[in-house]
């Protein structure tokens, strides 16, 4: 399977970076391919990292004005225009996409994919990644959302929230299983 990862290129501390190569390693274990922004900083890199170490393939899409800081050993590299097509094309060459923590371009990656879901333009499980509660926030705006009849669909339809890493991946399995 390939999954679409988005997530912060920032430096973060143990309690985000752990949980984070935990889940790089079953996807490198499951012999899935990570499909990501190809970035070789913060996050990005130990996701990558660990998805490769453990035998995964590793499929990035940068962007030109980052092309300076993309993975030099990837599986594939391709470099994008701008951010609407990096988007476009991650979506484009996964079967999966997950949503680890990060800041405003990560949320902004989160709620394109699902809008494109809830409008039909895609059909690919979406999996939020809560590591450390960093979307409860998130969960009970979604909830609410649903509760006053902002979504045209049931909010499970539209995204799995998971605590860990393996029940993200058993989703995504399930999923693909399914299929």
């Amino acid at each position: 399977m390939k999954i679409c990862v988005f997530l912060s290129a920032a430096d973060l501390d143990d309690r985000y970076t752990r949980p984070a190569r935990d889940f790089a390693e079953l996807i490198g274990k499951g012999g899935h391919t990570l499909v990501w922004g190809g970035s070789e900083s913060g996050l990005m890199k130990v996701v990558a990292d660990g998805v490769q170490e453990s035998g995964g393939r590793l499929v990035g899409v940068s962007v030109d004005f980052l092309a300076a800081k993309a993975r030099a050993n990837a599986d594939e590299m391709v470099i994008a225009r701008d951010l609407a097509e990096r988007k476009a094309l991650l979506l484009e060459k996964a079967d999966a996409v997950v949503i680890m923590v990060g800041g405003t371009g990560t949320l902004d990656e989160a709620t394109e994919i699902l809008e494109l879901k809830k409008h039909g333009k895609h059909d690919k499980p979406v999996v939020l990644l809560n590591t450390a509660g960093f979307y409860d926030g998130l969960r009970q705006q979604f909830q609410r959302m649903e509760d006053e009849g902002f979504l045209p669909l049931p909010l499970a339809e539209l995204v799995f929230f998971a605590k860990d890493g393996v029940g993200a991946l058993a989703h995504l399995e399930e999923w693909s299983g399914l299929q």
